[in-house]
């Protein structure tokens, strides 16, 4: 267990936060989807109702260590201070001298924002002297941003070693439900697990295998196990080069007596276009030149029957091609019987949380984590570096 703000004295003291906020926004620089900066605000009102004097940080997209404009954080300081209901003030430079002076001179219950962290070149590379830069300016550091945990920064790392440092209630609510899932789930426990390629997702696989009952396996992915079973499958995404992996996650699906179910028809269209012309087909008879998107009629009420049983599910990566209406069904649906399900429901970031919210759906569930690849990681095994370097309980 990692100490979280309500473990440490924040009272008076200068408080450095790393947040994501990196939201999307349309080309006038209006942010599309603010839920992230949503996401952190508990932690943040906790400092300011406990009189800390609280400094923001967070990247945006990838400027590649030079101030571009377009990567600045001003609209997300205008959005919090919206959001709070008070003036959150944005440094001109990351750790520069207005950082410096902005630090010093807030008071307590008074939150800054800095600029791009990644407005520094060294941050990705975790640079030792930035790192410090950052640890200078506070007295406390708190981790909030899950879905950078996974790497290996000067602002997700290398700040805590130069400061006493705690997580935040965001990755406090990650850590407690993605752990108390993988550790002690309530049985029967079982993962969807969808997107593009079986690469992507081998460690996960892998690591389900130990735990889950049931796996449903949905997603372009699906096409690469069809195939390497001898079965064509048309101009449909498959990765020749892992169809002996496929299969040795079958038998080693068998050999630890886990159900892993794979679709049993498909939805297949004729080209990349949300208007295509669209069939249900058998899976042993994808038409040459056609391409699956999603998986098919009876596959729903095979998979949704699985998931009526289950006590425990995490899903991660939607089952189709979800963002065109002809494709979505398949997700749609899985959704659905989920929102309905009385069970530990995760979905695991990334795409399939972006589903959930489009069918508006997303407060059925237990929990939505904010982080595609750190939970990827987390779902892994893997240690993530930015939990890592927290202090103990």
């Amino acid at each position: 267990m990692k100490k979280t703000v309500r473990d440490i004295d924040v009272n008076g003291k200068k408080v450095l936060v790393r947040c994501d906020f990196n939201v999307p926004q349309d080309e006038n620089g209006n942010i599309t989807d603010n839920r992230r900066i949503v996401a952190a605000l508990d932690t943040i009102k906790y400092l300011i109702e406990n009189n800390a004097k609280v400094i923001l940080c967070s990247h945006l997209g990838r400027p590649k260590g030079e101030f571009k404009p377009e990567f600045s954080l001003k609209p997300v300081a205008d959005e919090l201070s919206k959001l709070l209901g008070k003036e959150v003030k944005l440094s001109k430079d990351v750790v520069g001298e207005d950082s410096v002076k902005l630090s010093n001179d807030l008071k307590e219950g008074e939150v800054m924002l800095l600029e791009n962290v990644r407005f520094e070149a060294g941050e990705t590379e975790n640079d030792e002297e930035l790192s410090k830069k950052f640890a200078s300016l506070a007295e406390v550091y708190v981790n909030d941003a899950f879905g950078t945990a996974h790497r290996a920064h000067s602002s997700t790392t290398g700040v805590a070693s130069y400061l006493p440092a705690v997580s935040g209630f965001l990755i406090e609510k990650e850590l407690k439900f993605l752990g108390s899932a993988l550790e002690n789930p309530e049985r029967p426990f079982v993962a969807i697990l969808g997107g593009k390629k079986v690469s992507d997702k081998i460690g996960v696989i892998n690591s389900l295998l130990e735990k889950v009952d049931t796996l449903l396996i949905g997603g372009a992915m699906a096409y690469t196990f069809f195939k390497a079973q001898g079965y064509g499958v048309g101009n449909s995404i498959c990765e020749e080069d892992k169809l002996d992996l496929a299969l040795e996650l079958m038998q080693k699906a068998k050999d630890k007596g886990v159900k892993m179910l794979l679709p049993i028809d498909t939805r297949v269209g004729k080209e990349f276009d949300p208007n295509t012309e669209n069939k249900n087909v058998d899976w042993t008879n994808i038409p040459d030149g056609w391409e699956g998107f999603d998986i098919g009629s009876k596959t729903i009420e095979l998979y949704k029957e699985e998931l009526k049983k289950a006590k425990t599910v995490i899903w991660n990566g939607p089952v189709g091609l979800f963002e065109f209406d002809i494709f979505a069904k398949g997700t749609n649906e899985i959704a659905k019987t989920l929102a309905e399900l009385d069970a530990v429901k995760i979905i695991g970031g990334g795409d399939s949380a972006a589903a959930v919210e489009k069918a508006g759906l997303a407060s059925k569930f237990t929990h939505v984590s904010t982080g595609g690849g750190a939970s990827l990681e987390f779902l892994e095994g893997k240690k993530l570096p930015g939990i890592e370097a927290l202090q103990d309980k």
